[in-house]
């Protein structure tokens, strides 16, 4: 099977019917277009990949888009629109796939198993009861320990916090990859894909989505 993967846009959360009647919560994903500007071969760079680009770049009054130069280089040379993101796709097998080439959510279908990643939304400064689930200490009077994070290191011996010890911190805000969704329907005339369950990121952010690398 052929190695598919697409820059989208999560739209928000709803809900359809499946054919037995059952109430399936899903993501909708605006998926694509998304245009070729690269293609990386075995013989010129060691490895097999695409660079695509999404979402057409915002221009300014006198119509230039918002590029630095290099970037509006690669657009130039592979005739293609200016766009505003653009991410490379390591692939097995890019024979499918021509410079200039523009694809869809029409690429994925009904059944297909996915990985979807994106960036979390940002939390900021949270303590260890959010941020971990810790359990909080007691209520009554008198009591110093209501969401402290408790004891974190040894009263003798070695006497120190050793590193990766859970406490509070930033939270949210990374790269977060959901595997093996299962896609439930693919709307080709808008480009819309939806996945049954939640994506990480915020309405609007942008997600990539990929052929699942699990076996089931």
């Amino acid at each position: 099977m052929m190695k598919k993967a697409i820059l989208a846009r999560k739209i928000g959360m709803t809900q359809v019917f499946a054919e037995n009647g059952e109430v399936v919560a899903v993501t909708v994903l605006e998926a694509g277009p998304c245009s070729v500007i690269q293609k990386k071969t075995m013989e010129n760079d060691g490895y097999e990949a695409i660079k695509v680009g999404f979402k057409d770049a915002r221009v300014n009054v006198r119509g230039n888009a918002y590029l630095n130069k290099p970037d509006k280089g690669q657009f130039d040379k592979a005739k293609v629109g200016y766009k505003k993101f653009i991410k490379e796709y390591r692939l097995e097998d890019t024979g499918g796939y021509e410079v200039g080439q523009e694809y869809k959510a029409d690429i994925f279908e009904a059944g297909d198993k996915v990985d979807i990643s994106g960036v979390s939304k940002g939390k900021g400064f949270q303590g260890a009861i959010r941020r971990h689930g810790f359990s909080r200490g007691p209520e009554t009077h008198g009591s110093k320990h209501h969401r402290a994070v408790g004891s974190v290191g040894q009263g003798t011996w070695p006497g120190e916090t050793y590193k990766g010890r859970k406490m509070a911190g930033h939270m949210g805000n990374k790269k977060v990859t959901t595997a093996n969704l299962a896609v439930v329907k693919v709307d080709a005339e808008r480009n819309l894909i939806l996945v049954k369950g939640a994506v990480p990121g915020p309405k609007g952010g942008l997600v990539s989505i990929k052929n699942t690398t699990k076996n089931k």
